[in-house]
């Protein structure tokens, strides 16, 4: 299992339009092979950043099958709008016996 982590800046004043996207965009990557989970939490001191976490089966799942894929492409039009500056992605594994 890897856990994207991604740190989402959106412009002022977008949040309730941001999260109706990305719940219009949860199914797109929903279907892609490998995906696993998705969970989207809100800033508390900064209420205009989020914290984007997706479970994949593998590294490539994301960075390949989906990043490379036509569903990417319609993904980012439905929540790319919205952000202040591109997300910050970075990839986890679990750490043995600390899992």
């Amino acid at each position: 299992m890897v856990l994207e982590h991604a740190l989402i800046t959106i412009r002022a004043g977008t949040a309730a339009d941001f999260e109706a996207a990305l719940m219009r965009a949860r199914p797109i990557i929903a279907a892609a092979q490998g995906f696993l989970s998705l969970e989207l939490h809100r800033g508390v001191e900064s209420p205009d950043q989020y914290l984007l976490l997706v479970e994949w089966e593998t590294l490539d799942d994301h960075v390949v099958g989906f990043r490379e894929s036509e569903a990417f492409a319609e993904w980012r039009t439905l929540i790319g709008p919205h952000f202040a500056v591109p997300p910050v992605v970075d990839h986890f594994v679990p750490v043995d016996g600390l899992y």
